[in-house]
């Protein structure tokens, strides 16, 4: 007979409304222009979810040099620095933006204060395709990028009462607390958003695992190892109190030996994984397990983002 398992199935959880908007565009661009469609990085953090769009016509670069001219190229979901749409503009391109309006938001309030004379702080990790699209919203030397309290002490901004500080939209809601709480302290004039940028989806796929976290024995995160939300799921996990909080693409990735024992496990999924792999897990655990499935909601969601307006008028 198989052990007896609770399986506690976190919402919200999956795709967002940026992550949604990002593929239909894809999809639609591609049903519009026909293939291929070129789509500058990845146009979420999901290889299944970009492997479809690959095998529907879209090409996936890096650059915007990797490109042709005489194609349509599409940004990521991420967000790009400035200078790649002027550039595409320079060549005359077909571009559309697919950036999530809730990141567009943290590049317009970077702008806003840029224009009051003020210096920005970033609260992101560096490297990472939204931060440096922000970042490249401005200036070289306009943006000091801070990842943890500890650099805040090293932080040699221009002029320490001419401040703003903007965040990625996906980090940690407790970590970014504390360094926003640093920065408050050792520049107590600092502007800071009127609406926090950490958005919706991070913070309610966060707090969902914090409310199944203390009834289970193992998490498992369903999402992309470069996938920031979804590290960050693992990372919640972790800090209130589950014993074992993994990562995992696909259900192929589950390591059972790991699991061996357990009562009750939780399941959650990054803002860019399709419901299709939760479902995936579910049935593997299944076959693993006597399952019985617990529904722990914790918010509702049902905001939408409109796709561009060139993208709309081929749709009709």
């Amino acid at each position: 007979m198989k052990p007896s398992l609770t399986l506690y199935l976190a919402a919200p959880r999956g795709f967002c409304a940026g992550v949604d908007r990002a593929i239909k565009i894809v999809e639609m661009a591609i049903e519009k222009w026909g293939a291929p469609v070129y789509v500058r990085h990845e146009i979420v953090h999901n290889k299944f979810v970009v492997d479809s769009l690959r095998d529907k016509g879209a090409v996936f670069v890096e650059e915007l040099d990797e490109c042709p001219d005489d194609r349509p190229v599409i940004f990521s979901a991420h967000g790009v620095p400035k200078s790649v749409p002027a550039e595409a503009r320079r060549r005359e391109m077909i571009y559309v933006d697919a950036t999530c309006p809730l990141v567009s938001k943290v590049h317009n309030e970077a702008e806003r204060h840029f224009g009051q004379g003020l210096q920005m702080v970033m609260i992101g990790h560096e490297g990472h395709p939204e931060v440096l699209g922000t970042m490249g919203q401005l200036p070289d030397g306009e943006v000091l990028l801070v990842e943890t309290v500890s650099d805040v002490a090293k932080l040699q901004p221009r002029d320490p009462a001419r401040l703003a500080f903007i965040t990625q939209t996906t980090l940690s809601v407790d970590d970014t607390a504390g360094i926003v709480e640093a920065l408050q302290a050792r520049f107590p004039q600092i502007v800071g958003p009127a609406k926090e940028d950490i958005c919706y989806a991070t913070t309610n796929r966060q707090a969902a695992v914090k409310a199944v976290a203390p009834s289970i024995d193992a998490l498992l995160v369903i999402g992309a190892p470069n996938s920031s939300n979804s590290k960050r799921l693992v990372e919640v996990g972790s800090a209130n109190g589950c014993a074992y909080s993994q990562l995992v693409q696909r259900a192929s990735d589950i390591d059972w030996r790991a699991l061996e024992g357990i009562k009750a496990a939780g399941i959650t999924a990054g803002a860019s994984a399709p419901e299709l792999l939760v479902n995936e897990v579910i049935d593997a655990f299944r076959a693993h397990y006597d399952v019985t499935v617990e529904l722990v909601e914790t918010a509702r969601e049902d905001i939408e983002f409109k796709v561009p307006r060139v993208l709309r008028e081929a749709a009709v």
